[in-house]
């Protein structure tokens, strides 16, 4: 038997295929047909992304008429006032309701990781109800809401428009920051909690110098996940807005009545490479803090 047929059937596995590198010679027409179907739904999935960013370097007036390559939509955002209100609202709205988000979320999920019992799974329940509540129910809830609180209620601090948006930008970061924290706190001892308590350490004490960074990785990510979901809120942001404080999602919306622009496209672009940013941010956290690959996939999902 010559050297090579020794090294093929020691490759050989039991079931007649081989292993290792040499499999990959013999693929079935089953895993070229898998691996060419991700190709097409990733291209479905992101052809609509390419396109705008594409586009976002159109010269012509109109977007979906193209003129020429050039920078000139970019240019515009300068020198238009309403798109400058429209993007400063929305990222002065993302950050507010990430700060929200990240206070409620964060406790939360330390309450639901150190203190099981029955009543975890009542209120994951109900995370899980505010996650899939459509917006549209939530936004027809609100508007009534924060009439009553600033005029019934004279709390003028409720007839703010950014004051709105943050808090109805928050409602689902919330959820997402409470299942980001518990499952960061939930695979890990709170041995280091109760020595702290040994050493006579104060409640608060062991929150600030134990819990806390143990579960900072998963507060900065739920952060920087708020804080992209904030720039996104547009159904919401439809009904509880004010004049003077147009966020931008709503903006491109009425931009739709007169024609799309090319300057639509380019604060796209912008925003898509912020929010590319945050996420690269948010692993980039995790990897730091020892999470491996899985780890990371499994936090940022909430499991």
């Amino acid at each position: 038997m010559s050297v090579t047929t020794k090294t093929e059937s020691i490759l050989r596995r039991s079931d007649g295929t081989l292993a290792g590198s040499d499999r990959r010679k013999y693929r079935s027409w089953s895993d070229i047909a898998l691996q060419v179907w991700g190709i097409l739904v990733l291209l479905f999935l992101f052809a609509p992304i390419i396109v705008i960013i594409v586009y976002s370097f159109n010269t012509g007036r109109l977007l979906v008429s193209w003129s020429g390559f050039g920078f000139d939509a970019f240019a515009t955002i300068l020198e238009k006032p309403a798109v400058q209100n429209a993007v400063r609202v929305s990222i002065v709205t993302a950050a507010f309701s990430a700060v929200i988000a990240t206070a409620l979320g964060t406790l939360a999920g330390i309450a639901m990781a150190r203190y099981p019992g029955k009543w975890v799974w009542w209120f994951l329940g109900l995370l899980l109800f505010v996650s899939v509540t459509p917006e549209i129910v939530d936004a027809v809830a609100l508007l009534p809401w924060f009439v009553m609180l600033g005029q019934d209620a004279g709390m003028p601090v409720f007839n703010d428009g950014i004051v709105r948006l943050s808090i109805g930008a928050s409602l689902f970061s919330t959820a997402v920051v409470s299942y980001l924290v518990r499952a960061r706190l939930v695979g890990q001892d709170a041995n280091l909690e109760e020595a702290s308590y040994d050493l006579y350490a104060s409640t608060f004490s062991t929150f600030r110098r134990v819990t806390l960074p143990l579960a900072m990785p998963a507060v900065l990510a739920g952060f920087l996940l708020a804080f992209t979901l904030g720039l996104d809120n547009t159904v919401i942001a439809a009904f509880v807005q004010v004049s003077g404080s147009t966020p931008w999602p709503v903006y491109v919306l009425s931009a739709v009545r007169s024609g799309l622009r090319p300057e639509i496209a380019a604060v796209s672009t912008v925003m898509l490479l912020l929010t590319l940013v945050a996420l690269a941010v948010v692993a980039l956290v995790l990897r730091r803090a020892g999470d491996s690959a899985t780890d990371i996939a499994r936090t940022m999902a909430g499991g």
